[in-house]
């Protein structure tokens, strides 16, 4: 018998609570592998220790930048018109935040937020963890055009590979979500940490598009929910670092092929740019069409 989502380990809950969606829609082509993205098996690592977000480390500091995907560019420019391709629509997993499963910070004040770091109210615990920032472009998917003023609620696990709201002990938290309005380049940005590897997933962070900001704090209409994969480089070198061991063990266990939610194409519309170093911090650059 199939156990219920919500009677099982943390860590496992996520994968067991996401394959009846996927398996009905993204899996339909069965697991047929990926479209031959080079490098996508990793080795990364996460631990439960404190830390700073700028933690000293020994691992390279050799600036990492991967090659953009026709799809995955950060730099876009605002009158651009060339294709794009629509991003798939992905489950937002058990963890939203959003009001569907349980909590919901939408409608908190503060969620509306740039820097997502800490938790806003009556806690402003940070999140510790390398320094991460997320530039998201959203675009027309039919005419290529910059979505200016549409609303992006991003939201991650942390370096321990917990979600506030959710996880025990993390519950009255709320560090890691956020909500930002897209500027005249269809951009929204967030000052972040770069997540962990937590087992049975491939390292990622969620996403949902609304139409506006009020629609978003007043739990409007979705236009989007999909999901963000990190490049297999970047994750080596954060996962090298002290705080991220725990990711390296399940990192080794996974792959963009593998994953339930990139294994169809390898993430191939979902891939960031990745540019940054460990010692300077990362960035994470997406071109989406909707």
């Amino acid at each position: 018998m199939t156990p219920e989502w919500h009677d099982l380990a943390e860590e496992d809950r996520g994968l067991l609570y996401d394959l009846p969606t996927l398996m009905s829609r993204r899996r339909a082509l069965g697991l047929l592998g990926g479209l031959g993205v080079a490098g996508v098996l990793a080795a990364c690592s996460s631990s439960s220790g404190s830390q700073t977000s700028t933690a000293t480390t020994s691992a390279p500091t050799t600036a990492i930048t991967s090659a953009p995907s026709s799809s995955a560019s950060s730099s876009t420019s605002a009158t651009a018109t060339d294709d794009v391709a629509e991003v798939p629509d992905e489950t937002a997993g058990p963890y939203p935040g959003d009001g569907s499963n349980g909590p919901d910070v939408l409608t908190r004040s503060g969620i509306v937020r740039r820097d997502i770091t800490r938790s806003f109210g009556s806690s402003t615990t940070q999140a510790e963890g390398l320094p991460l920032t997320v530039a998201l472009t959203v675009r027309d998917a039919t005419t290529g055009e910059a979505r200016d003023g549409v609303a992006v609620y991003l939201w991650q696990c942390n370096r321990d590979g917990k979600y506030s709201l959710y996880a025990q002990g993390l519950t009255g938290e709320n560090y890691l979500r956020g909500v930002q309005p897209t500027d005249a380049t269809g951009t929204a940005t967030f000052t972040s940490i770069f997540p962990a590897c937590y087992d049975g997933r491939w390292p990622h962070i969620h996403f949902e598009v609304y139409e506006t900001v009020a629609n978003a704090t007043a739990n409007g209409q979705i236009v989007k929910t999909s999901q963000i994969a990190l490049p297999k480089g970047a994750c080596e070198a954060v996962y090298a670092t002290s705080g991220y061991e725990q990711s390296v063990q399940n990192l080794g266990r996974v792959s963009l092929q593998s994953d339930l939610v990139f294994g169809d194409d390898a993430g191939i519309h979902q891939l960031a740019t990745m540019s940054g170093s460990v010692a300077t911090g990362y960035t994470a650059g997406l071109t989406i069409g909707v």
